[in-house]
């Protein structure tokens, strides 16, 4: 009975060793497959230098031009690498010691914003580095600004104005406005040695309306005179060269207003309307695109999509632009269009809130305050201009909520608008509810107005090389 025990064991131990492979296989795969239903089921997270992101199967995002020694994914070369990633549908971002409300793509009514259709390169990076900028900034202001307005027949030319909001100021209010709303900031500090920036307060717009100084020739030899008078009796200029100071105008004459003083010229930064980047004394890496604004108090709700039966307007004078005669010589007579050449028939403003689009068209000068009309009109901008430096476009993505021409393509304009699919248009209209305040001053600044978005500029062109003084 044992040894009929025994031949048994051995036979069940032959089976063992013929099954034994094909149940490891088996044990192989089961193991695999649990695997496989674990992470469809879990969402998993990657650890890298600080960044902890939560994975899923929904949208790529690139996060890029991140700040060093927070966000930059580094090979081992020191290389900078692109991170890219997916978020779920909660666009879920932990950033180690950042505030939570920080981290989220956010609209100014605090909804989250669809990455793909963001108005923004990357909000959660532009809003944390701007709440450090408010916190650290500072300007030294050059006392020119505070003299009392009988000190000097000259006085006016520094002294901010009285009355920024009249409408005859036209397209020269935002050279005006940030100077009001910097003299009155936090950022103005009276310990030179602890700013970032000095600013030289001259205004060029006062300068081409003074009876003393209103020609080109004169308001470049002021210019030059004044700067030569800061570079003697104060020595911050020549710490850096002048590269850390700014002076800001829109007026088109301005553009020359430094040709007389070399280190003005070569080193200090303009922070200007006319941002057009194949003028000669104007380098897009170095100077600062202003927002052009018309005078305005009050903010309009927007027209809705529907109401909008015009395909397209502008109205302007065709002097001196043959971009802008070649539009009226193609356009002016086609019903879908209103294209006038001057005034239009129908108040201006009318002209913004009935068209899905509005035509920015190079004149004289390539600025003009057209573009912010139409972001405050909800009229998406149409840019018919080459050689533009958009203003904050490092910040915002333009084409989520603009349409960019080359003046060639002026002939297939209409294709090229009627093209459009309406859920992109609509996806513009939205952004350009979001992007509005962007491109509007106020008598008390607001958060991420003009004026904020401009120091912001600055703010990112800080850490300049200085000499002992």
């Amino acid at each position: 009975m044992g040894f009929c025990a025994f031949r048994k064991s051995f036979k069940l131990f032959k089976l063992w060793g013929y099954l034994r492979p094909f149940s490891v296989l088996l044990i192989v795969v089961v193991m695999v497959g649990l695997l496989l239903i674990i992470q469809t089921k879990m969402k998993t997270f990657i650890h890298k230098d600080g960044v902890f992101v939560q994975f899923d199967v929904q949208e790529k995002v690139g996060i890029k031009n991140v700040e060093i020694m927070k966000l930059q994914n580094r090979s081992n070369k020191g290389e900078i690498d692109e991170i890219s990633v997916q978020f779920d549908e909660q666009i879920k971002v932990g950033v180690k010691n950042l505030e939570p409300i920080k981290l989220q793509n956010r609209s100014n009514k605090g909804e989250i914003l669809s990455l793909s259709n963001s108005p923004y390169h990357n909000w959660v990076l532009f809003a944390t580095d701007y709440e450090e900028m408010m916190k650290t900034l500072k300007i030294f202001v050059y006392p020119d600004a505070f003299m009392s307005n009988k000190s000097s027949p000259f006085s006016g030319i520094f002294l901010p104005l009285t009355n920024p909001f009249n409408p005859k100021l036209g397209n020269y209010f935002s050279e005006h406005m940030f100077k009001i709303a910097l003299l009155g900031s936090s950022f103005v500090t009276k310990n030179p040695k602890e700013a970032h920036f000095y600013y030289m307060p001259f205004s060029i717009n006062v300068m081409r309306n003074h009876p003393n100084v209103h020609s080109a020739s004169a308001i470049k030899d002021f210019v030059a005179g004044y700067t030569d008078r800061v570079r003697s009796e104060f020595m911050f200029w020549n710490a850096s060269g002048g590269a850390d100071h700014f002076y800001v105008y829109c007026h088109s004459i301005g553009r020359d207003a430094a040709s007389k003083q070399q280190e003005l010229h070569h080193n200090a930064i303009q922070v200007t309307c006319s941002s057009n980047y194949f003028q000669r004394l104007y380098i897009a890496h170095r100077d600062i695109g202003l927002p052009q604004v018309w005078p305005r108090q009050h903010e309009e709700a927007l027209n809705p999509p529907d109401a909008r039966y015009k395909l397209a307007f502008f109205a302007g004078r065709v002097q001196n632009s043959l971009v802008r005669q070649n539009l009226l010589d193609l356009w002016k007579n086609d019903s879908s269009f209103d294209i006038f050449s001057g005034s239009s028939s129908f108040p201006y403003k009318e002209g913004f809130r009935r068209s899905k689009y509005c035509l920015h068209v190079k004149g004289y000068e390539v600025n003009t305050a057209r573009v912010s009309d139409a972001i405050q009109h909800g009229c998406v901008p149409v840019l018919i201009s080459n050689y533009y430096d958009l203003p904050l476009a490092n910040i915002l993505d333009w084409s989520k909520f603009s349409i960019i021409v080359n003046e060639r393509d002026i002939p297939h304009l209409k294709k090229i608008l009627l093209s459009v699919p309406r859920r992109t248009y609509l996806n513009m209209y939205k952004n350009l509810g979001i992007v509005r305040r962007h491109f509007a001053w106020y008598s008390s600044p607001k958060e991420y107005d003009s004026f904020h978005m401009t120091v912001y500029q600055l703010w990112l062109r800080r850490g300049l090389h200085r000499v002992a003084w």
